[in-house]
């Protein structure tokens, strides 16, 4: 019995010591519910929807010279229903930073997403989730197995670099992306630029982003080759459509937002080009929306979106070419 006391205590010890070791660990999230009357092709749907809503853990270390450690799990699960599971395919990283920059092992979204998609969207409404995101953009980089270097800041600007491992897995074509990323800010004014391979397929991206008082203006533009329709899932970015010989595709968006008081109205509009050469594959997005905040971390919100596409062409989750898709809805989000 008392050999059995001592283990124990001598646990709680080392427990305790690796609790202090940790600078910081801290829990946040966001739940992110609306409800929405959807049209896809001649297919009404009206019901509740979940909207991006997660759970994250952060943590770091202090190891001394400038050196730390740090992890950052992140899952997704669905706040209308409670559906999981929760399994940390939105982000599993770890990481070591300092002087030097920082090194990044794992999985997480491209950052050459939220250098050009996600900024570049500004607030309307939902900050690019939901059925109320941007459905024109594609997305390419593959998130799985990579590991990245970015630059510490210096005089605004950041870089980062990545690489994504095939290791030989179904579906990777044994090819490795790669992906790349600039930001850069000074005062009101925000640019990016973005790049990223995988085998024959590629896309670039330029964003600019610009607050003057109560108003903000931002857009941005990207070029894709042999990338398929638009490849953004409804709630989440995903794996690019990547097909061969898809061809070169243009693709550009504009935003705006003002805000007064505790209110915000956003407006964007977005165009891609006909696909390859290939006459009615192109679409057209026009988002309008209104928040208003009831504190920093909760707000409500009202939205309205509609994807024009043309005889040819498939955005917005359509299945049957030439057809259409919009949303009217109104939902809740809370950051915690």
């Amino acid at each position: 019995m008392k050999i059995q006391r001592l283990m124990l205590a001598v646990l709680a010890v080392c427990g305790t010591s690796a609790a202090l070791a940790q600078s910081s660990v801290s829990i946040y999230g966001r739940l992110n519910t609306s409800i929405e009357r959807q049209k896809i092709g001649d297919q009404s749907t009206t019901g509740m929807f979940n909207n991006a809503s997660r759970i994250g853990f952060k943590g770091v270390e202090d190891l001394g010279g400038g050196l730390k450690a740090g992890f950052q799990l992140e899952a997704g699960f669905g706040s209308d229903d409670g559906s999981g599971p929760l399994n940390f395919k939105r982000q599993s990283e770890l990481n070591l930073s300092g002087n030097f920059g920082m090194l990044r092992l794992g999985r997480w979204i491209a950052e050459s997403y939220y250098a050009v998609a996600d900024y570049g969207v500004l607030d309307e409404p939902n900050h690019d989730t939901g059925f109320f995101s941007d459905q024109l953009y594609s997305y390419l980089m593959r998130d799985d197995n990579k590991i990245a270097y970015r630059t510490p800041v210096i005089g605004g600007f950041t870089l980062e670099g990545a690489a994504s491992f095939h290791e030989r897995a179904a579906g990777t074509n044994n090819k490795t992306a790669y992906d790349l990323a600039a930001n850069w800010e000074s005062g009101p004014l925000a640019l990016g630029a973005a790049y990223t391979q995988l085998g024959d397929a590629k896309q670039y991206g330029l964003r600019a982003h610009y607050t003057f008082g109560d108003f903000q203006i931002g857009g941005y533009y990207q070029r894709t080759d042999d990338v398929g329709f638009g490849s953004t899932a409804i709630g989440e970015p995903s794996f690019g459509i990547v097909s061969q010989n898809a061809g070169k595709r243009n693709l550009f968006r504009l935003t705006g937002g003002y805000t007064f008081g505790a209110s915000q109205i956003a407006v964007g509009y977005g165009q891609a080009g006909n696909l390859g050469g290939r006459s009615d594959t192109g679409a057209r997005q026009f988002i309008l929306g209104y928040n208003y905040n009831l504190s920093k971390r909760t707000k409500v919100y009202a939205a309205y979106t509609k994807v024009n596409n043309k005889d040819n062409a498939t955005y917005g989750g359509v299945t049957t070419a030439g057809d259409n898709a919009s949303s009217f809805g109104v939902g809740i989000r809370h950051n915690f």
